[in-house]
């Protein structure tokens, strides 16, 4: 028979949460990349939810399956499951592949919210700042980004809380809300980055052309068909290099310094 004469009480939600805020990846790996993590962070709640160790071994084992999310709005599945975990059920069997279809169903719509709003353009955005005030001589930018980390450990244990009240009814009730939020972090993003890429990047072409008494400055004639011309070319062409097969990061810097470094030496930048 099965045991639901306790309910999690706010000790086991606290403790799934900092264990998947700290451990979510922990276990990793490609068969199913996120299941350990899961495992781990539930496993005080399956203990209070299951007094039975039979029920209890069953429930664990049956989230060692795919799961793969972006790690802060993961918490709202994390809530979810709490929350089903909780709720009776006549047939066990129907419970489980709810809770399974759940995890499935909301992992891969979460993760694109997840990476455009809480992971490239955020980190990108306040960074790119922080980096900013540092070369400004500004010793609070070296702070932005440990403000910016408690700010969304404060918003991932919201949406861990929403998805124990919520359970199931997030996707359908927040779907829309949630598609408008990442369309505006996208064009604030990309706007954001756009006027930093003219005020953090700068590029000089010194050539110049003379004909007679007449001296042109290559570098004033593109200024004049658009200020910031060659910063907006550069990032442009680190962005179509990042597109290519076999290209990281790494290498892209690389090839940017190899590039610097060539135009440095004949005098075709500064």
């Amino acid at each position: 028979m099965t045991n639901f004469e306790n309910t999690v009480t706010k000790k086991e939600l606290n403790k799934v949460f900092l264990r998947w805020a700290t451990t979510c990846q922990i276990a990793w790996n490609y068969e199913t990349m996120q299941s350990g993590g899961v495992v781990y962070s539930l496993q005080p709640a399956l203990r209070k939810i299951y007094k039975n160790d039979d029920e209890y071994k069953e429930a664990l084992l049956s989230h060692y399956t795919f799961f793969n999310t972006q790690p802060f709005v993961g918490n709202i599945v994390l809530g979810a499951i709490v929350a089903m975990e909780e709720q009776p059920a006549a047939n066990k069997e129907e419970k489980r592949e709810a809770i399974t279809s759940i995890k499935t169903g909301l992992m891969g719509p979460l993760a694109g919210v997840g990476d455009a709003i809480f992971f490239v353009i955020p980190l990108t955005i306040f960074n790119a700042i922080a980096a900013y005030m540092g070369l400004a001589g500004n010793p609070w930018g070296i702070s932005l980004g440990i403000l910016c980390g408690f700010a969304f450990l404060f918003i991932r244990y919201w949406f861990f809380n929403m998805g124990y009240k919520q359970g199931s009814k997030f996707v359908s009730s927040l779907s829309s809300q949630l598609k408008s939020l990442t369309n505006s972090a996208n064009i604030l993003g990309m706007t954001v980055i756009g006027a930093l890429i003219g005020s953090v990047i700068s590029v000089n072409i010194p050539l110049e052309f003379v004909q007679g008494e007449v001296v042109t400055k290559l570098q004033d004639t593109l200024d004049m068909i658009m200020p910031n011309l060659v910063p907006a070319l550069l990032v442009g062409f680190i962005y179509w290099l990042l597109g290519r097969k076999n290209m990281t990061s790494t290498r892209a810097i690389l090839v940017v310094i190899l590039i610097s470094f060539v135009f440095y030496i004949t005098g075709v930048m500064a």
